[in-house]
């Protein structure tokens, strides 16, 4: 998603948790410190203390996915200690606020990295904010899983889309499913389901926005669509009476947005009150119930694609969700958190392969030995089969079709890209 993927966003499911690993205390290592507090509902049983960090935007306009996010991991690592997942090992979480920003981002990365006791970070939301952290983990060999980012280069390289794929950090992994399928299957949509045949195109000049634009603009107009305009904006306004009036001109019958809700949720408003009585389409990061307030009853009809199948309508995802709500976190899940559950439980893996292959007990070098754990990690998570491939992409490439009706998001189709 932002830095993000398609519609239906921040989301997704819970496990059958694994068996416990056999008996054995871990022993103390340069990379777990000794948990001398042996009591609270969280522990583990003491010994080694391993730290998810999280990064994400805790405060700020996309604070709501940031702590849904947030939360979802705390769960994961709760659960974990509660069901001695690891024995030996107490998990902790140390989440970083990055206010969407790639310097922040940047700043937190290195912090995380200079905690010896992390062996493994989920995040961050944003694409443009990945770009920026990715080398700072990858050099100190730290594992970084993101439940969000869907921009295809983070993974693939650059010119993943001219034939040429490389991945440029082993380190980095992904839960979400990316915008090379997103923008596609939301194309597919648009034109052979929505029956719209001429859109116009706006992004927010972001990674995660215009990587999703581009996507869905190319596999519209090999579909036979008509762009009917194209048009960036300044995701720090929130006038966008010059683009509604563009769009009210130019005869288009929906609308395709690449970016995020606290930009879309207003500019669809404003697209209604230019005349324009049309969709406004977009992906993973418009899915949240704050564009819902932002747009108003004039977002009724609106689309948004995200990553999964609905969280609340997986079989798999049914123990997260009344663990989330017995929890009693004061903030949704939202659109990221069944993935943001299955990337740390993904580490909380990793970290037991590890521990196992050792006779007990995490290595001095536990940090790139999780890392390489990762690569073939396979459990089934909230969200459905978790794994990766060779680029550290999710093998799950399920995608959903919402609509705001009724004030809320609906799930009116969900599916995987036929390229």
């Amino acid at each position: 998603m932002p830095g993000k993927g398609l519609l239906i966003v921040r989301q997704r499911s819970l496990i059958a948790i694994t068996a416990a690993l056999a008996a054995g205390a871990l022993t103390l290592t340069a990379c777990g410190s000794r948990d001398e507090d042996k009591g609270g509902s969280d522990a583990g049983g003491g010994g080694t203390t391993v730290v998810i960090g999280v990064d994400a935007p805790l405060t700020g306009d996309l604070s709501a996915l940031g702590l849904g996010i947030k939360n979802s991991v705390d769960l994961a690592a709760k659960t974990a200690n509660k069901e001695k997942t690891v024995p030996g090992v107490t998990f902790k979480v140390e989440a970083k606020d990055d206010q969407a920003q790639p310097s922040s981002g940047q700043a937190n990365a290195t912090t995380l990295v200079a905690n010896k006791d992390v062996l493994g970070v989920v995040g961050p939301l944003n694409s443009s904010v990945a770009e920026s952290m990715q080398k700072v983990f990858d050099d100190a060999k730290l594992l970084e899983i993101s439940p969000a980012n869907t921009n295809p280069a983070l993974t693939q390289g650059t010119e993943w889309n001219g034939g040429t794929k490389a991945r440029p950090y082993k380190s980095y992994f992904r839960t979400a499913t990316t915008d090379a399928i997103q923008g596609p299957f939301a194309a597919q949509y648009v034109f052979n389901k929505a029956k719209k045949k001429k859109v116009f195109v706006i992004d927010d000049k972001k990674t995660y926005g215009a990587g999703l634009a581009a996507t869905f603009t190319d596999e519209f107009k090999k579909l036979g669509g008509k762009i009917a305009g194209t048009e960036h904006i300044d995701p720090d306004t929130k006038d966008f009476s010059a683009v509604a009036t563009k769009v009210k001109s130019s005869g288009a019958d929906v609308v395709y947005y690449g970016g995020e809700y606290p930009q879309a949720g207003p500019l669809s408003k404003q697209i209604k009150a230019a005349g324009a009585k049309i969709p406004v389409v977009g992906g993973d990061g418009i899915y949240s119930a704050d564009f819902i307030k932002l747009a108003g009853a004039s977002g009724t009809g609106d689309l948004a694609t995200s990553v999964g199948a609905p969280v609340e309508d997986l079989p798999s995802a049914k123990e997260f969700v009344a663990n989330y709500k017995a929890a009693g976190y004061k903030e949704a899940f939202e659109a990221y958190g069944g993935y943001s559950y299955d990337s740390a439980w993904a580490i909380i893996e990793a970290v037991k392969k590890v521990v196992e292959d050792n006779d007990g007990k995490l290595p001095s070098d536990a940090r790139a030995k999780v890392t390489a754990a990762a690569q073939n990690v396979s459990f089934d998570g909230v969200t459905g089969k978790v794994s990766f491939d060779e680029f550290g992409d999710a093998t799950n490439k399920q995608l959903t079709v919402y609509s705001v009706e009724g004030g809320t998001w609906k799930a009116i189709e969900s599916g995987t890209y036929t390229g």
